[in-house]
């Protein structure tokens, strides 16, 4: 991203990052009637799945999506790693980890990265894009991890004041390119944490596909409407991949943005 584009990019308002945690709480509500009604009602055929979490968060806050995605028939995992501080070097561990992975499952694996999961996500693919069935990012800021955001203050705080000056800055570069896998990025206009302009891929394709929701950066791994985003991608492999569609123009109209 040019730097003039990353100066009009502003960070997202103070009413969305003020009703973050009560609106990820309304999400974690809507979830439970949710899960309830549609445990059981997918084939994961044992397709390996791999979430990763976001910054500052572990396998806790994705533990939720996890039991669902089991209970229909998928073998999701978290990355095991503790809390995700932003090293560059888990990226490493997760390479080994998606090669432990498939060499046990003998099955692709999808990626689910949520915020810096998704980056993480991402950048695997593309370094492992034989063993990516395909990749799903949740209000991940791949295309300006840097801009400013209402979490670049805990970076630079758990780095002494260094922040972005500790990044390798081919690494940056590379993180706006596309993985050569299908790839889902969805975003939420409503995030109260990271710049929605961050978080979708520049040109949409045969592969690549933008998703908008209404919900809260805290809430995306428990948001229904994320949820059933997540199981319709899912069942598509590269073989057989295409684009999200909701059910019918009504469901379209009232639950997704245009």
């Amino acid at each position: 991203m040019k730097t003039e584009e990353k100066d009009k990019i502003e960070k997202p308002s103070l009413f969305w990052l003020a009703t973050e945690g009560a609106r990820a709480a309304f999400e974690f509500g809507s979830f439970i009637p949710y899960k309830l009604l549609f445990s059981k009602q997918f084939d994961g055929q044992g397709f390996p799945v791999l979430i990763i979490p976001g910054f500052m968060s572990s396998d806790r806050s994705t533990k939720p999506l996890r039991k669902f995605l089991n209970k229909n028939g998928y073998r999701a995992q978290g990355w095991n790693l503790g809390r995700n501080y932003g090293d560059e070097e888990d990226i490493e561990f997760l390479l080994e980890e998606i090669d432990l992975l498939f060499s046990k499952n003998r099955k692709k694996i999808s990626l689910i990265g949520w915020s810096l999961g998704g980056v993480y996500a991402r950048q695997i693919a593309k370094m492992r894009p034989h063993l990516i069935r395909q990749v799903i990012t949740l209000g991940s800021p791949f295309k300006g991890v840097t801009v400013s955001n209402h979490a670049t203050w805990l970076h630079r705080f758990i780095t002494a004041g260094k922040g972005e000056e500790i990044i390798d800055k081919e690494f940056l570069n590379d993180l706006p390119k596309p993985a050569p896998v299908p790839t889902t990025a969805i975003y939420s206009k409503q995030d109260g944490i990271v710049p929605w302009e961050c978080c979708i891929e520049n040109e949409e394709n045969d592969i690549h596909q933008n998703i908008q929701v209404y919900g809260s950066h805290l809430g995306y791994g428990v948001n229904p409407l994320v949820i059933e985003i997540i199981m319709d991608r899912l069942q598509y492999g590269p073989e057989n991949w295409i684009k999200f569609s909701p059910k019918s123009k009504l469901v379209q109209s009232l639950l997704y943005p245009a």
